[in-house]
């Protein structure tokens, strides 16, 4: 008991002492991250794209469909995501599978989104439905696609793929 004793009484000796020391050493400088710069909020409730025709293809046992996007909404579109659903002749579900953005869709701006689905004989027909982190997509499909985003505006527009 008396050593138990001893040692809190060393160990509060020695906090006290050095104690001052460690307070007097100073924080290094701390710049915030996104300082100077304008951060917009994403959009919320209703988001409105433009998409190109999908380009679907068979590598063995995956069908990979790609789809070109536009942001034509005033606001950035948080973690777009498109789900594709296939259907059989009959028009019952055979698979479904769902490909995002991982980053924000600034307006006006153009990306990729990639789907993947394990190949089924049964696969006849398909659907895309069109969602956001924070509502609902209005998409419209045109034949062409120009990113007109401030990081964009020099970029060409991809050419169109025929079939």
């Amino acid at each position: 008991m008396n050593r138990t004793r001893i040692a809190v009484v060393a160990t509060l000796v020695g906090v006290s002492l050095a104690g001052p020391s460690l307070l007097a050493q100073t924080a290094p400088d701390m710049k915030p991250i996104l300082a100077g710069r304008k951060v917009e909020p994403p959009i919320k409730g209703q988001a409105d794209i433009e998409f190109q025709q999908p380009v679907t293809k068979r590598n063995g046992d995956v069908v990979t469909t790609t789809i070109r996007v536009k942001n034509v909404s005033a606001g950035p579109i948080a973690r777009l995501s498109i789900s594709e659903t296939w259907f059989d002749k009959g028009q019952a579900s055979v698979a479904t599978s769902q490909g995002s953005l991982d980053k924000p869709l600034g307006p006006g701006a153009v990306d990729t989104v990639t789907i993947q689905t394990p190949w089924s004989a049964k696969m006849n027909g398909n659907s895309w439905q069109f969602s956001h982190a924070n509502g609902t997509v209005k998409p419209k499909r045109v034949p062409k696609l120009e990113d007109t985003s401030k990081n964009g505006a020099a970029k060409a527009p991809a050419p169109a793929k025929k079939k």
